[in-house]
């Protein structure tokens, strides 16, 4: 019998896996839309997640989703979307809301790279917010959740668009400043939530949630689009120092190169979490981090055009790439109203089994 190496901060069950689905799946089979109310409306924001918490249930409650169908819950974020807006709205970008697709965020084209901090916090939309959670901890006398706080270089380039690129250049001092003062903003925000909520980035990653302590998370999608190098002048340090400060700690990667930037993961001392975009080297990864908790994400894409037989010899080929199912998981964000039940269920389905395969190659 194999014993597998464990993190004692990852508390969590052996192969956790959940799914986030797109607002057009919610759209279509619950008619659930996703105006500004969804969001900042206390009454609305508790009757919408309890029907999410249905609907899961209704589908995929035998494999343990929907739990809380039956509890009017004060959420003060989208724990059940992928949608990452309000930090940049905060620093003043426009955010167009649609009926079927998570807000979208206008790049605000700054000239500048400077940023006040303090404006962030009074601005209109977390005022808006922070009437929410007074509304609701009024009714309920609690607040519950997170909401998604993004990623440093995901909020820069918000603010410049591809300028941001060329600041690295032309003006890397600024760009440092620039950069710092984000983080500052975005761990000033989710530490903020976290103490009232006791919770900071399920709305980053559903997957999250079966860990016992709280995931400080950030979001790491942009980091795709620049080398290994400006990663570690630009960005690294505050990885480091976030870890340092923040356990558990881990980085949400969604794009497919995550392995390329593994010398600079290896730096950071208290790596406990890692989200493993589509394509990633799951096995390279697993080599180099073994007390890394990787979460394996699926291709929402792929799901549409992989049968069920295929997905299953995918979760299965990843799950054996990464070698130890007690810092495993697995999970799919983004699925559209164009991927079948059926396809999802095959997730959970092959997960489960897994575990049942796990326990008998564990008993004496």
């Amino acid at each position: 019998m194999k014993s597998h190496d464990r993190n004692p901060l990852i508390q969590a069950p052996p192969l956790p896996a959940d799914v986030v689905l797109h607002p057009s799946w919610w759209f279509v089979n619950e008619g659930i839309t996703f105006d500004e109310d969804f969001f900042y409306h206390p009454k609305k924001r508790v009757e919408c997640e309890q029907q999410m918490e249905r609907a899961l249930f209704e589908r995929w409650g035998k494999y343990g989703l929907g739990s809380d169908r039956d509890r009017r819950i004060p959420l003060i974020g989208a724990v059940h979307l992928a949608a990452g807006f309000m930090i940049s709205e905060m620093l003043g970008c426009k955010v167009q809301y649609r009926q079927d697709a998570a807000p979208e965020v206008l790049c605000a084209q700054r000239e500048s790279l400077e940023l006040d901090i303090g404006e962030a916090f009074e601005s209109g939309v977390f005022k808006k917010f922070d009437a929410l959670r007074e509304a609701l901890k009024a009714e309920f006398g609690y607040i519950k959740g997170d909401v998604n706080w993004a990623g440093v270089l995901n909020v820069a380039m918000d603010l410049r668009g591809e300028r941001i690129f060329l600041d690295m250049f032309e003006s890397p001092d600024e760009v440092k400043g620039l950069f710092s003062k984000i983080a500052a903003l975005l761990e000033k925000f989710v530490v903020g939530i976290q103490k009232e909520t006791g919770s900071s980035s399920i709305s980053v990653n559903r997957n999250v949630r079966h860990i016992a302590k709280p995931v400080f998370l950030p979001s790491q999608c942009s980091h795709t689009m620049i080398s290994t190098e400006h990663y570690e002048q630009f960005l690294l340090d505050h990885d480091l120092q976030w870890s340092g400060r923040h356990r558990p700690y881990g980085i949400h990667y969604c794009g497919p190169d995550v392995h390329r930037h593994i010398g600079a993961l290896l730096k950071i001392p208290h790596l406990d979490f890692l989200d493993v975009g589509w394509g990633g080297n799951v096995g390279e990864l697993r080599t180099n981090l073994p007390a890394t908790f990787l979460n394996i994400r699926l291709s929402p894409v792929e799901l549409i055009r992989r049968s069920c037989e295929e997905i299953e010899e995918a979760i299965r080929a990843l799950v054996r790439d990464s070698g130890n199912p007690l810092l495993t998981g697995v999970c799919c964000i983004n699925i559209d109203h164009q991927v079948s039940e059926e396809k999802i269920t095959t997730i959970f389905a092959t997960v489960r089994e897994l575990r049942k395969e796990l326990q008998s190659a564990h008993r004496p």
